[in-house]
């Protein structure tokens, strides 16, 4: 049995204990970490603002979104180089095309010289040698140079094949990117939530993440729960670590809570955390500087969406969906400052 799993399990066993014993325990922030509001089923809020089908459907159509938007971008690069090669080789196909004319002039004005031609019109024994020698360097030159133009035009024509699967795929992408979006946007639809809502209001943020570690061709790999959860007695992934790590570095150092056990989303996951907008923890409605606060912390994640892999953001009734790249008003059914996300910033990674 792993480690975090014997860990989870182990927790509420402990603090049954250390209740029992009346041994002192440090206090925690005030107010309590979001928790799931209705029993386990598809109609009740699970912490995140909407029921269990709708956050999977939220959750499938940002990963596809964005697994589509990195195969475009991998794909868009690709065709750059294939352009540069195709351009490399046009440029040597006429050089290579004018040496091979040179070859035949030259060939051309010696004379095409058999063996027994070239007996009889020698004067001596060296010329005959000097001739043969000529018409051999030649036909190895004309050799060269038709082999060489012959794989320049393959190579050309496999660069232009490339180029156009390349543009074919990047259209197929395209097309998935649209399709994950108008997924979103019928689901919030049907919950009657997903209206524009502008931007979070913290005016953008100027602090750069540093990007989370990507596969050779710049993708992001699956990850498993396998951080222990500095917040709880949980787990997290490497890459939800990396982006509470790299907020807490640019200044955003308020209290945090990310592993909880619940019906559906990425908390149980390990793949999200709730940041606290108030100095003492969850409370009741950001107001004030803990509102500024949460606002330039949800843009934070917002700006460097891309480098983190964030799928979503959720803030003061609004969520920001990597599939639709605005703001969306999003409420939970509860209508508290949980449920409805304005005393926490809530972020979701892949």
């Amino acid at each position: 049995m792993k480690y975090h799993t014997v860990r989870r399990r182990l927790a509420p066993i402990l603090a049954l204990v250390i209740a029992m014993s009346g041994l002192a325990v440090a206090p925690a922030p005030a107010g309590a970490a979001p928790r799931p509001l209705a029993a386990p089923g598809d109609s009740g809020d699970d912490g995140e603002g909407g029921s269990k089908s709708l956050i999977e459907q939220l959750e499938a159509a940002s990963k596809g979104f964005v697994e589509a938007k990195e195969a475009l971008g991998r794909s868009k690069k690709r065709q750059g180089e294939l352009t540069g090669l195709l351009k490399k080789l046009d440029a040597e196909l006429g050089p290579r095309q004018q040496a091979l004319d040179e070859i035949a002039q030259q060939t051309y004005r010696t004379g095409r010289l058999g063996p027994m031609k070239a007996l009889l019109t020698a004067s001596s024994t060296g010329s005959l040698l000097d001739r043969a020698e000529t018409l051999e360097t030649l036909a190895v030159k004309q050799d060269r140079a038709l082999r060489e133009l012959k794989e320049t035009r393959t190579k050309q024509a496999q660069a232009k094949a490339a180029i156009d699967a390349t543009v074919k795929e990047q259209q197929k992408q395209l097309d998935v990117m649209a399709k994950r979006k108008s997924q979103a946007e019928k689901a919030l639809k049907a919950a009657n939530q997903g209206q524009d809502a502008g931007s979070a209001g913290g005016g953008g943020n100027t602090d750069r993440a540093a990007a989370a570690p990507r596969n050779s061709d710049g993708s992001l790999s699956g990850e498993g729960c396998t951080v222990n959860d500095p917040t709880t007695s949980g787990c997290i992934t490497p890459r939800l670590a990396h982006a509470m790590k790299e907020a807490q570095k640019d200044g955003f150092t308020r209290y945090v809570a990310c592993f909880r056990e619940q019906n559906s989303g990425e908390h149980p996951k390990g793949r999200a955390c709730d940041f606290a907008a108030d100095k003492n923890g969850f409370g009741g409605d950001a107001t004030g500087a803990s509102r500024d606060y949460g606002d330039r912390l949800a843009d934070y994640f917002v700006d460097n969406a891309d480098a983190l892999g964030v799928l979503y953001v959720i803030w003061y009734r609004r969520i920001w969906l990597a599939s639709s790249d605005r703001w969306k008003s999003y409420s939970g059914a509860g209508g508290d400052p949980s449920s409805d996300h304005t005393n926490h910033v809530h972020l979701s990674v892949r």
